[in-house]
């Protein structure tokens, strides 16, 4: 039977709603899939799953939907539940950022990087304190929202002087904490490092690189599923990243072309009618194409032509 412990009422809810009405198929045995319920990363994620052929239309109020043609129940949470989630069992896998599994201290299988959500945790301070390096702060007040990982981090710099840093947990609006007067500092997430600078903060020092990362219990017993996923999600990937590019050239230039045009593996060549002519496929990446499309005319390249792609399998 499905492991409702610990989920929320509207869950619950939802997942007997799902099972009474008879919409779709029962999740009893389905895969279960934690994805975060709203927000940013909550769209993204919603538009990879899309790309990746994972299609589910999910009820107004409802925090849990059925995915069309494959047994998985996709589950909506809190991204910085979704860690403990997946450890603990509730759920057989999951997406959410790596500084929420690093702060949640769970045993789980790191599956895939996403490539997306991509930001730092940082220690920061009042740029008007000229604090230099993060060991000046030990044993000071740091406010965040990762006390573990904050604790840690400051261990060996505790150790080190004999000082104790007090780490207050706050669940928002972090980097008012200095302003206030009730930090020295604080860890946050660092994006672009706008509203960093709006507070008057600078970085000290990083604690470590994250982003949006599909993870899934190590007993969770859906392995097939676990991969099928991975394989379509890289495919996706991998189609956002490149584009098809085509073209035509002559056998005495092939060889430079292809130099121009390797391919993510080696391109693929077709004889024409045409003596001597050869046709080119390859794929290139997304941010190189109009360079490359030059440098083939250059060359001599004739018919060149650029085909977007949709998905793929590597």
């Amino acid at each position: 039977s499905v492991q409702i412990r610990g989920m929320s009422s509207k869950f619950k809810r939802g997942l007997r709603y799902r099972t009474m009405s008879g919409k779709n198929s029962s999740p009893e045995g389905n895969c279960r899939f934690a994805i975060p319920k709203k927000g940013r990363l909550y769209e993204k994620v919603v538009e990879m799953l899309k790309g990746a052929g994972v299609e589910f239309r999910r009820e107004p109020r409802l925090d849990v939907a059925l995915c069309k043609d494959l047994p998985i129940t996709l589950v909506f949470l809190p991204a910085a539940d979704i860690a403990k989630y997946v450890g603990e069992g509730n759920v057989d896998i999951g997406i959410t950022g790596m500084d929420v599994i690093k702060e949640s201290f769970v045993e789980v299988d790191h599956v895939l990087d996403l490539g997306f959500g991509k930001c730092k945790l940082c220690v920061q301070a009042p740029a008007a304190n000229k604090i230099t390096d993060v060991s000046m702060l030990a044993g000071g007040r740091i406010v965040t929202s990762f006390p573990d990982l904050t604790r840690d981090f400051f261990k060996k710099y505790d150790e080190e002087k004999g000082v104790k840093t007090q780490v207050k947990f706050v669940s928002g609006s972090v980097e008012a904490a200095c302003g206030l007067g009730l930090a020295d500092g604080v860890v946050d997430l660092v994006e672009t490092g706008t509203t960093m600078r709006a507070a008057g903060l600078e970085v000290v020092a990083d604690v470590l690189e994250t982003e949006a990362t599909l993870i899934s219990n190590p007993n969770s017993g859906h392995e097939d599923i676990v991969a099928l996923l991975k394989r379509r999600i890289e495919g996706y990937i991998t189609a956002t990243k490149y584009v098809m590019v085509m073209y035509n050239v002559h056998d005495s230039l092939l060889s430079e072309a292809v130099k121009i045009t390797p391919g993510k593996r080696s391109p693929t060549i077709t004889t024409l009618d045409d003596e001597g002519l050869k046709s080119v496929s390859s794929l290139v990446a997304k941010k190189e194409v109009s360079a490359k499309m030059d440098a083939l005319h250059d060359l001599g390249a004739t018919d060149i032509l650029v085909i977007n792609v949709n998905n793929s399998r590597m």
